[in-house]
């Protein structure tokens, strides 16, 4: 809350959103999270054509545990729209939690820190894997675990904090002016 004090002081931190822009905040990060849900937990069918090499099947559950599965089999893309949606494909997974990420940000002052945010990152993806194992297990959703979603999620994350730093450092510089 303002309060009269550190409005004379020149306490006040414009860089921080006010109660409208946290309510905006508010409302665009619950629905994200529930659009990523809906992303990453709804059934999905397979592509003919698009098998995806180094898949395992343990019973119910498919994993994808080589690390860089993508480039170590680039030579099994038989198209450039293949290697298209290859390409998007992981570009999408780096993205996918940065606008979240980025949003929160805003709204949780314990988050900003690079330590923090990569922990933070990497632990709602890994939740969003082991969620698509378990959902596979009560429901045939065609969901895989893949190792490199959690490194590129993690990715995404940290991209937003980078953005968010950059930001919050460009609005405070033009606030000094």
């Amino acid at each position: 809350m303002l309060n009269m004090h550190n409005l004379k002081q020149g306490l006040i931190d414009h860089t921080e959103p006010t109660r409208r822009g946290r309510k905006l905040l508010l409302c665009g990060s619950f629905f994200y999270f529930f659009l990523l849900c809906l992303m990453c937990f709804l059934p999905q069918q397979p592509e003919p054509g698009m098998e995806t090499p180094g898949i395992q099947h343990f019973g119910r559950i498919v994993v994808l545990l080589i690390p860089l599965n993508s480039l170590m089999n680039i030579g099994q893309i038989t198209s450039v729209l293949q290697l298209i949606k290859v390409i998007l494909q992981n570009v999408a997974n780096i993205f996918l939690l940065s606008p979240l990420i980025f949003q929160l940000l805003w709204l949780w002052p314990w988050l900003r820190s690079r330590k923090r945010v990569l922990l933070f990152g990497f632990s709602m993806s890994l939740w969003i894997e082991c969620s698509q194992v378990l959902l596979d297990l009560l429901f045939d959703a065609n969901r895989v675990f893949e190792v490199d979603d959690l490194w590129t999620n993690t990715l995404g994350a940290y991209l937003a904090y980078l953005g968010f730093c950059y930001l919050k450092d460009r609005l405070s510089l033009s606030e000094n002016k």
